[in-house]
């Protein structure tokens, strides 16, 4: 895998490109609602955006709806 990845570094600037914009919108949604640990778990866990993707679709909705 390290060979590949040497031989092959577009993928980790493709995966970068992936992650900082999922984990960005997720953050800022997490500050937003308050929900703190979320915020924290979202800033240390790196999962690939799933995480991420995750809290913006699913859970951050559920807290909006139950606010309202």
């Amino acid at each position: 895998m390290e060979q590949f990845l040497i031989e092959n570094p577009w993928v980790i600037w493709l995966a970068l490109a992936w992650i900082i914009p999922w984990k960005g919108i997720a953050l800022w949604h997490a500050a937003k609602l308050n929900h703190k640990w979320w915020f924290i778990a979202l800033l240390i866990v790196n999962t690939l955006a799933v995480l991420e993707i995750l809290y913006i679709f699913i859970f951050s909705k559920v807290k909006e709806k139950q606010k309202n």
